[in-house]
């Protein structure tokens, strides 16, 4: 790993699932050159979709995100994010269409690239991307669900859509035969020594808060601050599969 960041991940299945359906993964290119033209990636994919086809869904994204970023087009991470999202949607749908037990399944997606000094992110479903900075929380994403939507309505309240009995439903994911709709980052968010990225799926932002979140990845080494997290979700029940990625920025080499 080149220098400038401190990286920690962590997946488990939880306390009632018997398969972990969430992919993540963290890729950058081994050569200096080739590491300043594209910078680092970090992914997190919830699947969905039963007899292991969200397992499938989600490890086709995050590989198909992953190749698309060290051997796509560089110029530009925001289309390269674009890119490597159409291909993955289009390879879960043709890996769908040749396996028909797999018809149905999905994934969200959601992913960073650093690259001078700047973050570019893509998101599909409802896995977050937050920023850490001066001993605040922000979410970066926006969930891409049906209780956001009643959210952003004034239909529900966010408190009262962590327990809603549709909290589950998306509006979009890789996969879906339906259109996607993709976030992608407007314009790149500058990155300052000291900040901190945290992704994860459903498994742990439903479970812990967003001010806990705050607390242990602040506190802690990424790598304790993932164990924590994680121990703390099934402590509530571990409902789902829980991933989570903590990196923090350590310096000018960050994405450089």
């Amino acid at each position: 790993m080149h220098p400038g960041i401190e990286l920690a991940n962590l997946s488990d299945v939880g306390c009632e699932r018997t398969d972990n359906e969430d992919s993540l993964c963290y890729a950058e290119p081994e050569g200096a050159d080739e590491f300043a033209k594209r910078g680092r990636l970090v992914v997190v994919a919830d699947g969905m979709g039963g007899h292991q086809g969200g397992q499938m869904a989600s490890q086709l994204a995050t590989e198909t995100v992953r190749d698309v970023f060290l051997h796509g087009d560089a110029a530009d991470p925001s289309d390269s994010l674009i890119a490597a999202y159409q291909a993955a949607h289009e390879a879960i749908l043709d890996y769908a269409r040749s396996h028909p037990e797999y018809s149905g399944m999905g994934t969200t997606c959601t992913s960073a690239v650093l690259r001078d000094g700047q973050m570019f992110y893509g998101h599909v479903g409802d896995s977050r991307l937050y920023l850490v900075r001066d001993a605040s929380i922000r979410r970066v994403t926006r969930d891409q669900s049906y209780v956001q939507q009643m959210i952003d309505k004034g239909l529900l309240t966010p408190e009262e859509a962590q327990t809603h009995p549709s909290r589950n439903v998306l509006l979009s994911a890789l996969g879906s035969e339906t259109s996607v709709e993709a976030d992608f980052a407007q314009n790149p968010i500058p990155l300052q020594t000291g900040d901190v990225l945290l992704l994860c799926t459903d498994g742990l932002h439903g479970l812990v808060s967003e001010g806990e979140m705050l607390a242990l990845s602040t506190s802690k080494p990424p790598r304790d601050a993932c164990k924590d997290l994680v121990e703390m979700a099934k402590a509530r029940g571990g409902f789902d599969n829980i991933t989570v990625q903590i990196l923090r920025i350590e310096g000018k080499a960050s994405a450089k």
